[in-house]
């Protein structure tokens, strides 16, 4: 109760019958009330009591606002008016309600994750300032749900729909292509048990996604069209994307582009024989620059047409044929070359003989196989005396063009004629034992009557009787036909003293029939080999051992034995690691190599005689031991997505460079400190292999030490104690950190 005056009061929605207030004046007057009582509230006129009749409602009015004034018993005004507003109080009295009792949305194989395809709207009559009318969504049961995880989510405050993870991974609509979920909402924020709740259906249909990689794409080469030209498109699962095309391989100038709606140009006209396929990118990214869809890989052929012609091999081509061939006898084959297509009808050769000169004893005494090019001779032999050369064209010709290749056919004369020495006995020559390789110790000659610079006339020497280890070479001048006899391997004295041999000339063409090469082919020559101090020679070329890496000095690894050609004492040398000892006290080196196939290789050299040494490798075959500890492999940092959701496991590895039976077998394991065994476990996956998992999801976004201790399978076992570095960061919607 109080004076009249301007006043101001909150009731709550649906509170009943009920006093306000009472207005008091000191002199008997009456109170009247008037404004927007709405036949709830009143006033008692000769008490001043204000008061509801009913139950306010908040959804119906919020405010009411009056005038008090009083009346004198004449009824005129001495107090007033004062303004009262009475405000109503919302209470949480209305469940929210959606829009639809059935939604109906459509969703895209392999859509992003988190990014809407359809959403649900919900109202709640009550004070939207209030937490009464504040909604909070959810989804309620998934049918079917065939995974561990649902395959979709719903934001909570927009009621926003996308595809999870998962979802994104695995919606197939060849597996399923429809799924009901039964989506909630809450009033009171969804923070009390006696909020109202309501529920909808939402019908979702997966259809295939619109981002596939176009089929292979064939461009005829060369065209005449205006470019650009539409060649093919792509769509991506989303709107409003940016298309862009990258390429595989660095070209100088890159010849398609893609535009806003992903329709794919070429923009010039292509060569295929400068380049006969393309393959490249395109991609999708959103206005914030990340990748919406996965690069599609384009694969462009470019179609062959036939724009090229043939081409000659050589602009001469040469033949001999001997005047005596047969009719049938092949020639050779002319050779011509199309750029265009292989084994296509562009590069498909045709070969024809368009003119014989001189056409002397006929003008047709040639043929050419149409599909080869193989000359041949008709039928008749050829006469030297009558012709010595015959000049052909030939055309060679494709679908659309022709060439003329330009063909000489020489005549040479037949093989009648025999070698003949201008000696037949060279009497001999002495040479030492050391003479070097390659030294020419005589000079032969012999001379035939073909026709010169042919294979009638060439003379080929060789040594027929006295050298079956092939000592000797004998090289001919092809201007002179002088023959060069070369030593072609060492002499030895304490082998052959002396050389008797007999050499023959012959020519690379074939005598004619009748003819036989006779005793004017044939030569003798002696070689006196004289005798040299030689070094001594071990009895192996090679020696191989078999040690352990971790050997000790000086022991004993090889034992070699050496004699002398000149019958000296044979001496017995001992290598060892890190010294060489010899019977007798003479000297040795020692050289040392290491090779990347684990083989150490030993130079065993000198044995000195006098001037003379020799030397020859030995080969150690190292046994790995085990003394190197395990280490992580550390090519890819570690790192999980913040905030980890539970079930996250990292894959570490571990190698080890000694060689183990079979495979190497690492054992992994934590530190044993308080603080790791808490936070992490470590797993095996296999030999070299493990998972480290975190135990629980209350991690910062930080670098965390991770103690990891490793040990190998050798004897005896190898331990490693390694902190990996372990981020817990943010990541892109690549699954890597930013």
């Amino acid at each position: 109760a109080g004076p009249l005056k301007d006043m101001n009061f909150t009731i709550p929605e649906g509170a009943g019958v009920r006093p306000i207030y009472q207005f008091i004046s000191e002199t008997p007057v009456i109170f009247r009330a008037t404004g927007e009582k709405d036949g709830i509230i009143d006033i008692v006129p000769k008490t001043g009591m204000l008061y509801l009749n009913g139950s306010l409602d908040w959804e119906t009015k919020a405010v009411h606002r009056l005038q008090v004034e009083c009346l004198d018993e004449n009824g005129d005004v001495v107090k007033g008016p004062y303004a009262v507003t009475i405000y109503v109080e919302d209470i949480n009295d209305n469940p929210p309600k959606f829009d639809q009792t059935t939604y109906t949305g459509v969703v895209r194989q392999n859509s992003r994750a988190g990014k809407p395809f359809m959403y649900v709207h919900a109202t709640d009559l009550d004070d939207p300032t209030t937490p009464h009318a504040q909604l909070t969504y959810s989804i309620l049961h998934h049918f079917p749900n065939p995974y561990s995880e649902m395959l979709f989510q719903i934001d909570s405050t927009t009621g926003a729909i996308s595809p999870s993870r998962t979802g994104s991974f695995y919606l197939d609509p060849q597996k399923q292509d429809t799924f009901t979920l039964v989506v909630t909402v809450k009033d009171m924020a969804g923070m009390t048990t006696n909020a109202f709740t309501s529920s909808a259906d939402v019908i979702i249909n997966v259809k295939e996604s619109l981002w596939k990689a176009p089929p292979t794409i064939y461009i005829q080469e060369n065209s005449t069209e205006t470019h650009p030209v539409n060649i093919s498109q792509v769509h991506s699962n989303e709107a409003d994307v940016i298309y862009e095309l990258f390429e595989k391989e660095a070209l100088a100038r890159f010849p398609f582009s893609i535009d806003r709606n992903g329709v794919i140009y070429v923009t010039e006209p292509l060569d295929r024989e400068k380049k006969d396929s393309y393959s490249f990118f395109a991609v999708t990214k959103d206005s914030a620059g990340e990748l919406v869809d996965k690069p599609l890989q384009i694969q462009v052929i470019v179609k062959d047409i036939n724009d090229n012609p043939p081409v000659c091999e050589n602009a001469l081509t040469v033949f001999e044929v001997q005047e005596n061939e047969g009719g049938g006898s092949t020639i050779g084959t002319l050779h011509a070359t199309d750029m265009d297509e292989k084994d296509t009808l562009n590069s498909r050769l045709k070969f024809s003989i368009e003119s014989q000169v001189p056409a002397v004893p006929a003008s047709n005494l040639f043929i050419v196989q149409q599909d080869t090019g193989t000359l041949q001779l008709r039928s008749s032999s050829l006469n030297k005396q009558i012709a010595a050369n015959y000049s052909l064209k030939v055309m060679v010709t494709d679908a659309d063009f022709q060439t003329i290749c330009e063909v000489q056919v020489h005549v040479i004369d037949i093989n009648d004629q025999i070698p003949i020495f201008e000696k037949s006995d060279y009497h001999n020559v002495t040479v030492a034992e050391s003479i070097p390789v390659g030294t020419v110790i005589l000079e032969i000659q012999a001379t035939d009557t073909d026709e010169p610079a042919t294979g009638s006339s060439y003379i080929v020497y060789q040594v027929e009787e006295g050298d079956p280890n092939h000592k000797f070479i004998i090289e001919t001048d092809p201007e002179t036909n002088r023959g060069f006899v070369k030593i072609n391997k060492a002499l030895d004295f304490e082998t052959d003293k002396v050389h008797n041999l007999v050499i023959n000339a012959t020519n690379p063409e074939p005598l004619v029939s009748g003819v036989q090469y006779n005793a004017s082919s044939r030569t003798l020559f002696k070689v006196f080999v004289t005798n040299m101090d030689e070094p001594p020679i071990f009895q192996q070329p090679v020696y191989t051992a078999n040690v352990s890496e971790d050997i000790p000095v000086n022991t004993l690894v090889v034992k070699a034995e050496a004699y002398d050609p000149e019958g000296d004492t044979v001496r017995a040398l001992r290598a060892s690691l890190g010294s060489l000892v010899m019977a007798l006290g003479q000297n040795i080196d020692l050289n040392f190599l290491y090779t990347e196939d684990g083989w150490e290789t030993f130079g065993v050299p000198h044995f000195k005689k006098c001037s003379k040494e020799s030397k020859i490798p030995l080969i150690l075959h190292l046994k790995d031991v085990n003394d190197n500890p395990p280490q992580l492999v550390m090519d890819y940092p570690t790192f999980f997505c913040y905030p980890l959701r539970g079930g996250e496991k990292a894959l570490i590895q571990a190698t080890d460079v000694d060689g183990h039976v079979y495979l190497p077998r690492i054992t992994f394991s934590l530190g044993d400190d308080m603080d790791t065994k808490n936070n992490w476990e470590i797993s095996k996956v296999n030999r070299t292999y493990a998972h480290l998992s975190p135990k629980h999801g209350n991690f910062e976004e930080k670098v965390y030490i991770v103690p990891v201790i490793i040990n190998d399978n050798g004897n005896p076992s190898l331990e490693n104690k390694v902190n990996l570095e372990v981020n817990v960061c943010q990541c892109s919607s690549e699954n890597s950190c930013y």
